[in-house]
């Protein structure tokens, strides 16, 4: 996975302004190395799957404070290990946490993104054999891409449903976006 570093800094600095496109590019690039630590540190797929959805959901979120003196593969580990080190403590303590109305009156004003033109290309794709692809997918995926292109959710709804941050909902789709589109142009 050797990228030249003025490739990568680009991409950063890109990201940091908010161009999707090197999103995508340091998602698909760091993906299967965060991916890899996390399953030999849990030994279970779907953990290290959710964590790695974390990890980039928090990255992305704080991708401004990232500082290029740095590595930016240690930077996401690092991220990638107090997620897990953090869902350790939360499993040990089990300390529930309950919300109130006022604030989940706050969290419901979010205001969500319209869908994009990617979206609406999806959901104009030939219903019967879209639907036989999607089922190659893991059922969290084929979940995500119900919610969002068949039933219409927006993000906030599809958070509240899965009872997931709004972040990971937006990583987890475009993790399933992008396997999706590998299983199209398999067949």
């Amino acid at each position: 996975m050797e990228i030249p570093k003025e490739t990568l800094l680009q991409h950063i600095q890109k990201a940091k302004n908010g161009n999707q496109i090197s999103f995508n590019f340091l998602l698909d690039t760091y993906w299967p190395l965060v991916y890899a630590y996390q399953l030999k540190r849990t030994l279970n797929e779907n953990d290290a799957e959710d964590i790695t959805i974390r990890t980039f959901s928090k990255a992305f979120d704080k991708i401004k404070t990232f500082d290029e003196q740095y590595q930016f593969q240690t930077w996401l580990i690092t991220i990638s290990k107090n997620i897990h080190v953090d869902l350790i403590r939360k499993k040990n303590t089990s300390i529930s946490i309950q919300t109130t109305n006022a604030q989940q009156d706050e969290v419901n004003k979010i205001i969500d993104d319209a869908p994009s033109p990617e979206d609406k290309i999806i959901t104009e794709q030939n219903l019967a054999k879209l639907l036989k692809d999607i089922k190659q997918l893991k059922p969290k995926y084929q979940e995500i891409i119900n919610l969002r292109y068949f039933q219409e959710l927006s993000y906030k709804e599809i958070a509240v449903q899965i009872n997931e941050p709004i972040n990971n909902v937006k990583i987890k789709l475009l993790r399933a976006k992008k396997l999706l589109a590998e299983i199209i142009k398999k067949s």
